[in-house]
């Protein structure tokens, strides 16, 4: 990279990470503009909001007036018209984690969450737990923050906080993004196969986090999930200091009772031994939630954050968007939006839903959109997703074109099965006619949970609209 850079282009501008790092590049005084075919709310509007033109389709041309410095996103790959047109003009180039060292992070002390689930919402915790703190930390996190409105801070303390992705970096750098990141503390919240475009199976997904475990150097500490059995296989690669959290009897955080009293949640967090160490009180959903905050919680303590500031930043803490957002309520049906995509996240999800609305019907309706929720490789695991739904909706998958035919998800078959199963469930084949019927069968009383990690065609507005 170049010593003096003042104009800055990003192709895959529209990624949550990619996003992030526009938008705090553009606080930190450089002229930003990007590029995207998958450009959509909310990141969309967000990146606008931020003044940053967008360029929409991949061409040449939009690296006129030439910039400094090109950030690659891993969305794009060495044939993409854009990309070869930068390498033609030899302008320097990066990945967006080479970026984040760069910009972002030089000099602060990292905070890296990594995991198969919960990264963004363990993530986004620390972040405002350290703001609460006033401790004026930075961060980046692959989705917006709703306390701060943003996905990004540049703050003047000395922590940065990152989302460590385990996705490739780029395509002239196919190890997984966390790879970069030195943290002075991580946390591991869960390790499961996922991402069936960039990994073989769960035992690739291993090495690549047994690689960023043996990165951590001695002095730092990890903070470890302890009911997920992968993650007990892979932290005795790690060299640095080790805390567990979850509900084991000797870890070093546990969650204790839990009362559900809406709005909020109360929970108690229990140290080693036994005892009751404080009860909090939050407005998140969910166990899997709370285990996110309890690692944040630990991270807190490790930086010697007091309890009556954590208590405070748990009761103020508003999530993070499109995770269990409630988009709107109409006639007293309640729309929410949720990334959850991974069969174990849809089956947290709703159960965490329906015991929090435990009066109330709760409709599933999911779009299998992702890479790996695309292909049959979950399509019995899908089955066991939905037990705590009332009525599951299933969309056809799209794209499956990109697919080979025999390895495509059938999100018929899935419902076939669920009913198999005693579950009411059926299949829509395109957003349009699911939006029909809940328009005419919805009722007073239903939260409706829409689970994609796209932006499903609008649905969640063009819904609310109708009803």
């Amino acid at each position: 990279m170049p010593e003096d850079i003042a104009h800055i282009h990003m192709i895959a501008i529209c990624g949550t990470g990619m996003g992030a790092l526009a938008s705090m590049l553009k606080t930190q005084g450089y002229t930003v503009t990007g590029s995207d075919q998958q450009v959509y709310p909310p990141m969309s509007d967000f990146l606008q909001s931020q003044g940053i033109a967008l360029c929409h389709g991949f061409t040449g041309d939009n690296l006129s007036p030439l910039p400094d410095l090109v950030i690659m996103g891993n969305a794009v790959s060495r044939d993409n018209p854009e990309v070869m047109a930068a390498q033609s003009m030899n302008l320097p180039y990066c990945s967006m984690p080479q970026a984040i060292n760069r910009f972002a992070a030089a000099g602060k002390k990292q905070i890296v969450v990594t995991g198969t689930h919960g990264k963004t919402t363990t993530s986004s915790f620390i972040a405002w737990l350290l703001h609460c703190a006033r401790l004026d930390p930075s961060f980046l996190i692959g989705g917006i923050l709703s306390n701060f409105d943003s996905n990004f801070r540049a703050g003047q303390g000395e922590w940065i906080v990152l989302e460590g992705d385990e996705y490739d970096t780029a395509f002239f750098d196919k190890g997984p993004k966390f790879l970069h990141y030195t943290p002075t503390v991580a946390v591991l919240t869960s390790v499961e196969f996922d991402h069936a475009d960039i990994f073989d199976d769960l035992a690739h997904v291993k090495a690549a986090f047994t690689q960023f475990l043996n990165g951590i150097e001695a002095e730092s500490l990890l903070l470890a999930f302890d009911q997920d059995n992968n993650v007990a296989d892979l932290i005795g690669h790690a060299g640095c200091r080790i805390s567990n959290y979850g509900v084991g009897r000797h870890s070093d955080w546990r969650l204790g009772e839990v009362r559900l009293s809406p709005p909020m949640t109360g929970f108690e967090v229990l140290r080693p031994g036994g005892g009751l160490w404080e009860a909090f009180e939050t407005p998140m959903i969910g166990r899997h939630n709370l285990f996110n905050l309890i690692a944040g919680i630990a991270v807190g303590v490790e930086l010697g954050i007091d309890t009556a500031t954590i208590g405070r930043a748990l009761s103020s803490f508003r999530g993070v968007r499109r995770r269990q957002e409630i988009r709107g309520v109409k006639g007293d049906i309640m729309v929410i939006d949720d990334f959850a995509h991974h069969p174990s996240a849809v089956r947290e999800t709703v159960s965490a839903v329906k015991a929090f609305y435990r009066d109330r019907r709760v409709v599933a309706i999911f779009e299998p959109r992702t890479n790996s929720s695309r292909r049959n490789i979950f399509q019995n695991d899908y089955v066991l997703s939905f037990d705590d739904a009332d009525l599951v909706c299933i969309r056809k998958a799209p794209m499956l074109e990109k697919i080979l035919p025999e390895q495509r998800f059938s999100s018929d078959r899935l419902v076939r099965d669920l009913n198999h199963r005693g579950k009411a469930a059926l299949y829509f084949e395109d957003t349009d006619a699911l939006i029909d019927h809940l328009t005419a069968n919805a009722r007073p009383g239903d939260v409706l949970l829409i689970m994609s990690n796209g932006g499903f065609d609008n649905i969640h507005a063009r819904l609310l609209q109708r009803l």
